[in-house]
């Protein structure tokens, strides 16, 4: 029987997550999941449809097409006929409190199609054969959709009611276009023992953590409240500041906070690049409480990894864009909002591109052994204060020159798939495999956090937009998916010892607050285990057989691999190997160089391979000088860092000239 419910009393939630208590009628129910992809394939049918690419499946809030037109991977659901008697219906699969709906139009990458619906209305059923309308008093609700391609538009339903199906039925659409639709239901399942598809309990994690989205005030909290709970392995710290102030906040975790200790490698996850790809940030909200917690538990594992490896979370590092996006909530943010820093730039191509000055240097070689192939120093235009370059940007790679990271991650969202480098093709192909020296052990970094994910893992899962990563195994060269000049991770292996790769955690960027619990419980083994590889390969320090003094920029040479790392301040170093057999050879200007062969295990438990470098004697460098040889200089090193000082001697500068700016401002709005 269909019923309209006008007075019932119901807790729900709104896209902050925040429980509200009051009138149904008065606020809305959380997403079914359309988005999300919770909601199945056929559980959407339509009247008619245009193409197989344009059929009830593709009738997705924020889908996006393919990258061919016409394909089965277009970017909306769209009806083969065009007059008033179209429809698109969803059927929950049970009783469903509706509450409304979210409607865009039709995505499409290359052409200018202009398929949006002006004006619809609401249809509701329980077997779908007899329909109600949704009515506003005693005439038929109207509903306003949309009037561009892009941004979500909601309609709450002046009565809220109790149905199992749901159509929506175009009546105006843009007068050039047709009718076509993106979009997402909200809903309340209503509890029915006798449903199939009911359950006492919703899927969620028995993790008690602080599941909601966290605006900028929010996050500081929520970390100063981790920081008090656990305050001998964490400390707050900031990097930095965004253009409009906001600081770049990091949560360290270690059994020694605020120190390197000799030996231990340094890990960091970043997200919140994209500001508007939210499952990251919140994920790392929630591992620091996870970790403080277990530890005061006594859980062996997270002790164990916080005793041997220096953690650094970076919830947030574009916080201009998220509280753009956090403003709007999770089902209006539509698909870009937030996504750019506030002066418009992607800092996902904001970094030097080291690739191509690599790759420049060695076409023009004589012998590309002695072509560069680590600490590429960034271009000296880059390190003026004309260059576009975000403050968040400059930030991070301030925090990568004082620190020696080993292994990080990049999060992001809007997929299910984890790239590793390089980013960027060669010679601006638009996508081509583009592997580095060191494409087994990414691939076998990828491959760790991507099986450990229970979404990417399951072979029954549908693909996100228009790309099947599952054939792939859920991992990707960077390069391959779509050339990205200028990227984090690129710049990490290229210009700091750190690998690095990137995970899309999830077709929804923005997924709604009562989604977080099960998000968690889909990455958490991945967010462990991915820390836990830090620990592969070799690693031990490198000194002075006469004072035994550690030796910082040592190069550290695997044989048969072209990338090279070097040795910290203290003369520590990390290089991440896979298991087998290695011939090591270790220089540093004014000694000899020296070779050891180092053994690696399956375990990740890292082989500890020292060594002791021989100055060169004052005798050895008269003799190289009278044979008129020269004398091995470490020039790159000196040039990075002259090009690190003027970056950082710019960025001073812009601060300041940000900061006046703002004051002004302030001023003149008084």
């Amino acid at each position: 029987m269909f019923f309209t419910l006008k007075k019932k009393k119901v807790l729900l939630s709104n896209v902050h997550g925040k429980v509200l208590c009051g009138i149904c009628c008065e606020n809305h129910c959380p997403p079914l999941g359309l988005e999300s992809l919770k909601v199945s394939d056929d559980q959407l049918e339509s009247s008619s449809y245009l193409s197989v690419g344009l059929g009830p499946h593709r009738g997705r809030l924020n889908i996006q097409s393919g990258l061919e037109d016409d394909d089965e991977y277009d970017g909306a659901w769209c009806a083969g006929v065009e007059d008033q008697e179209q429809w698109l219906q969803l059927n929950a699969f049970r009783p469903t409190l509706f509450t409304g709906v979210i409607l865009q139009g039709r995505n499409s990458i290359w052409r200018s199609v202009l398929n949006w619906v002006r004006t619809y209305k609401v249809q509701f059923s329980n077997d779908s054969s007899v329909w109600q309308p949704c009515m506003n008093g005693s005439e038929e609700a109207v509903f306003v959709g949309n009037e561009d391609l892009e941004t979500p538009v909601l309609a709450l339903f002046p009565e809220p009611s109790v149905a199992q199906y749901i159509r929506i039925n175009p009546q105006t659409w843009f007068s050039n276009g047709t009718i076509c639709l993106r979009a997402e239901v909200l809903g309340c399942p209503v509890p029915d023992p006798d449903s199939p598809h009911f359950s006492e309990t919703e899927s969620g994690s028995s993790d008690d953590l602080d599941f909601r989205h966290h605006n900028y005030n929010e996050m500081r909290k929520l970390m100063k409240s981790v920081n008090d709970e656990c305050p001998n392995i964490t400390r707050i710290y900031t990097i930095g500041r965004s253009y409009t102030g906001l600081k770049l906040y990091v949560m360290e975790i270690s059994d020694n906070p605020g120190k390197h200790e000799l030996g231990e490698p340094e890990f960091r996850y970043v997200a919140g690049m994209h500001g508007n790809e939210v499952l990251g940030r919140e994920l790392l909200l929630n591992l620091m409480q996870y970790i403080c917690r277990e530890y005061n538990r006594g859980n062996q594992r997270v002790i164990q990894l916080v005793k041997d490896t220096r953690i650094h979370l970076l919830p947030s590092m574009n916080p201009d864009g998220y509280e753009a996006a956090y403003e709007k909530g999770s089902e209006l943010s539509g698909w870009a909002l937030g996504r750019y820093s506030f002066e418009g730039i992607d800092m996902n191509h904001n970094f030097p591109d080291l690739n191509n000055i690599m790759w420049d240097a060695q076409e023009m070689a004589m012998d590309k052994r002695r072509v560069s192939n680590h600490y590429i120093p960034m271009p000296e235009y880059y390190t003026s204060t004309e260059a576009l370059v975000a403050p968040e940007t400059r930030a991070v790679i301030s925090w990568m020159q004082d620190i020696p990271f080993v292994l990080s991650a990049n999060l992001h969202g809007g997929e299910l798939v984890v790239t590793y480098p390089f980013d960027c093709t060669r010679d601006w192909i638009p996508r081509q495999d583009t592997p580095t020296a060191d494409n087994d052990f990414f691939r076998w970094l990828a491959t760790v956090y991507a099986s450990a994910n229970l979404v990417m893992a399951n072979p029954e899962r549908r693909i996100c937009h228009s790309e099947d990563f599952q054939q792939h195994n859920n991992i990707i060269n960077g390069a391959d998916w779509h050339t990205v000049p200028g990227s984090m991770n690129d710049f990490s292996y290229l210009h700091a010892n750190c690998f690095e790769i990137t995970v899309e955690l999830s077709c929804d960027k923005f997924p709604h607050a009562s989604e977080l619990p099960i998000e968690w419980e889909n990455n958490k083994e991945s967010l462990l285990l991915y820390m836990e590889q830090v620990h592969r390969g070799i690693k031990g320090v490198i000194r002075d057989k006469d004072t035994r003094a550690g030796i910082a920029n040592a190069v550290i040479k695997v044989d048969g691999l072209g990338h090279d790392i070097r040795s910290a301040v203290d003369g520590d170093f990390w290089r991440l190997l896979n298991p087998g057999e290695y011939k090591i050879t270790v220089w540093a200007e004014g000694y000899f160089p020296r070779i050891r062969h180092c053994s690696v295990g399956s375990e990740p438990h890292a082989t500890i391979c020292d060594f002791t470098l021989t100055k060169t004697s004052q005798d050895r460098l008269k003799q190289i000088l009278a044979s008129g040889g020269k004398i091995p200089r470490d020039n790159q090193v000196r040039i990075r860092a002259m090009r690190m000082r003027k970056l950082r001697a710019s960025t001073k500068i812009l601060n300041r000239r940000r900061e006046q700016q703002q004051r002004l401002n302030k001023v003149k709005r008084k």
